[in-house]
């Protein structure tokens, strides 16, 4: 559902968005904000909260900023508000001066003179918590020296380097629930209870066996290992100041390599504007009757492409009966769709209170395409992550929906052929972001699905392993078949498409076109599906013809 204060996504059972900290109607308990001060004294935020250096107020800060009467929270039934009550220094939130009575979040932060208040829902250690920013110009109090190895030397500091976020998901995310990400880079890093633990410890105030000493004492006799594994895989990923992260990878130096290494611009301000779209109504399109609808549109959408193809009611690249117009405008079609594509991702991601922090135009072999930066969906649940990836693919099927069922119910013309055009770009988008081979919404929602972190990468190499008669460990994980068996449907379907349309629509190609240009055409659009799988089925099998291996038992039976 969608909260009516900020208008963000609200699981059904929640009783306060994880949002803004509204109230659910219906569903609120008294006292579920509190007011953490600055010892870490929670105060529970019910009926009316005074805040002053007087000793008459609920909460009484001694501090010479600190007006005798300074603030008062006033928490009813529903949104709990501040105000300031005539202050000298006067009251911020979230590092605004307010002026009148503003509203309360989960999250806030209250500035009251020189001291800093928070607002906090009491939550469950089975919950998700609220993600903990340090932004890369926060100041390091110590500056540990450098070495070679994190897990070496009696002086060093260990310190996590300012520009990164965590955020604990909730229990039901596994053992490793703990998502640390790099502000920078796009490197995530998943730790577990323990680990969070250790990691708070890293602030450059303890020396290497102070740290030691604490995790035995905490772990026992594997703390001491736990710590140094610990270090060995932030200092090899960049997050610990003064260790030497990786090194730049250089790019491969091959013609093709060059031509398919993609290359992107980005535009300013992505974050403000998928803000402002979100609130000025794309979030109508994520309530349940949109969904409904869409839903609706995507499937009636399929039923009628399928109609049109069957009766010829618009042919594969041609509009006014030209071949190259056709072209250009399947071509301008597919840009679109993909806009599309990646403005529903950033819509959802918005939904759950998460930011975009890039949006812009990247180039890969030669072709444009729009892309917006998701990242901040590792620190969603697995079902919002499997939400934000979804929902490319399905605008993907409603955008040709809507186009299908449009050309439908017109006469022939050439409106008619460029709605077939999108329709088709709609359909041959929704196939390539499907493609378990390639790392698109398809492949994200698999791993999400199966809680298998890099899978694509080793599923590849142990299907590679088989392809090439090499020998693979026989305890391989199961999810590998689960991959095998996902890119053999998708490998199916997107035959069937492909000799679907070919045949329907060859013959009436080459009445309109050389039989060279048809094939081109054919050809590109063959190659914009199938050149991931070939890259990655033909290497293989290649290395396998030239270099044959005898069968397991073969020499023994020879002799």
């Amino acid at each position: 559902m969608i909260c009516h204060s900020c208008k963000r996504q609200v699981p059904r059972s929640a009783p306060f968005c994880g949002n803004c900290g509204a109230a659910i109607t219906g569903r609120a308990q008294a006292g579920a904000l509190s007011l953490v001060l600055p010892d870490e004294t929670r105060v529970p935020l019910l009926g009316v909260v005074t805040i002053g250096r007087d000793e008459g107020n609920s909460v009484r800060l001694a501090d010479r900023t600190v007006s005798r009467r300074h603030a008062r929270i006033i928490a009813g039934g529903g949104t709990p508000l501040i105000e300031d009550v005539g202050s000298t220094y006067g009251t911020l939130l979230d590092g605004q001066p307010i002026s009148g009575a503003a509203a309360l979040h989960d999250g806030a932060r209250i500035g009251i003179g020189d001291l800093d208040l928070r607002v906090e829902r009491v939550r469950d250690e089975a919950e998700p918590g609220r993600t903990v920013v340090v932004p890369s110009g926060a100041e390091s109090r110590t500056m540990p020296p450098r070495v070679e190895a994190p897990h070496t030397g009696v002086s060093f500091r260990p310190m996590v380097r300012p520009g990164w976020a965590l955020k604990r998901l909730a229990a039901s995310e596994g053992p490793r629930r703990y998502v640390l990400r790099d502000l920078r880079r796009d490197v995530v890093v998943r730790m577990d209870d323990a680990d969070a633990a250790l990691f708070e410890l890293l602030d450059g105030a303890h020396a290497l066996p102070e740290l030691m000493a604490e995790a035995e004492r905490r772990l026992g006799p594997a703390g001491v290992g736990r710590l140094a594994r610990l270090l060995s895989e932030l200092g090899e990923r960049g997050f610990l100041e003064g260790v030497d992260g990786p090194p730049p990878e250089v790019p491969p130096g091959g013609f093709l390599a060059r031509l398919a290494r993609p290359r992107e611009r980005t535009f300013a301000g992505a974050g403000r504007f998928f803000e402002r779209l979100y609130l000025a109504g794309g979030y109508l399109l994520l309530t349940p009757a949109a969904l409904a609808l869409l839903a609706g549109v995507a499937l009636a959408g399929i039923v009628a492409f399928i109609v049109l193809v069957a009766n010829r009611y618009g042919t594969p690249f041609v509009v006014a009966s030209k071949v190259g117009v056709g072209g250009l405008v399947f071509l301008a079609g597919r840009f679109l769709v993909v806009a599309v594509h990646e403005v529903a991702h950033g819509l959802v991601t918005v939904s759950f209170g998460r930011r975009v922090t890039r949006a812009g135009v990247k180039t890969m072999f030669g072709f444009p395409f729009a892309f917006v930066d998701t990242s901040e969906a590792w620190f969603e649940s697995r079902r919002r992550r499997l939400a934000i990836s979804a929902a490319g693919p399905a605008s993907d099927l409603v955008m040709g929906g809507i186009a299908s069922l449009v050309a439908l119910v017109l006469s022939a013309g050439n409106v008619r052929d460029i709605l077939f055009q999108v329709a088709l770009a709609a359909y041959v988008g929704a196939f390539f972001n499907l493609n378990p081979f390639l790392d698109r919404d398809g492949y994200h929602m698999l791993v999400d699905a199966l809680g298998q972190p890099g899978l694509r990468q080793r599923a590849r190499i142990h299907v590679a392993r088989r392809l090439a008669g090499r020998p693979v460990p026989a305890d391989a994980p199961r999810s590998f078949m689960i991959y095998g068996v996902a890119t053999l449907v998708w490998l199916l379907a997107a035959i069937l498409f492909v000799a679907f349309i070919s045949t329907r629509y060859y013959d009436q190609l080459l009445a309109l076109a050389p039989r060279w240009a048809v094939w081109a055409l054919f050809g590109a659009f063959y190659l914009m599906l199938f050149v991931p799988v070939a890259m990655m089925i033909g290497r293989p099998i290649l290395e396998r013809w030239r270099h044959p291996r005898p069968v397991e038992g073969s020499e023994g039976a020879a002799a």
